[in-house]
């Protein structure tokens, strides 16, 4: 079929890959976010990013954790080589959409950029240690495929 010849199909540990450098880049991004919100008065900063940063390890604890083992399941499940997008659902594509247009609307929102910092740290955070679970996985796959 013509689709399956122009479809960018890869192995499953690239898959992995793209998926922990996804999470990765955007945790990185909403650190350096709230970062630079929170740049002014480090007596005013510190709290506030510590807050943030408890917050991002219950959210990674019992929500982005095992949100990202299911999604490792997942691929590990798809066949050797499959499309380059499989390393997220549908269904997360839709998630994405719909947390991008959040945070539009709360950077645009009269909302202090302080407390925003709170809570662009607890999901930049819970990112940034969920995506440890995909290069986990993915040195294991590289070991695997080495032997």
């Amino acid at each position: 079929m013509f689709l399956n010849r122009i479809k960018p199909a890869v192995p499953k540990y690239l898959l992995i890959a793209v998926a922990g450098l996804m999470w990765s880049t955007v945790g990185l991004m909403l650190c350096s976010m709230a970062y630079y919100w929170l740049k002014v008065d480090w007596l005013t900063a510190l709290p506030l990013e510590l807050f943030g940063v408890i917050l991002s390890l219950a959210a990674y604890q019992f929500g982005f954790s095992g949100i990202a083992k299911k999604n490792i399941d997942r691929i590990c499940l798809l066949p050797e080589k499959e499309c380059i997008f499989a390393f997220q659902t549908w269904k997360s594509y839709l998630i994405i959409v719909v947390m991008i247009t959040l945070g539009i609307i709360l950077r645009h929102s009269p909302i202090p950029k302080r407390y925003l910092a709170i809570v662009y740290t607890t999901i930049g955070g819970a990112l940034l240690l969920s995506s440890l679970h995909y290069y986990k996985k993915l040195r294991q796959l590289l070991i695997l495929k080495k032997t």
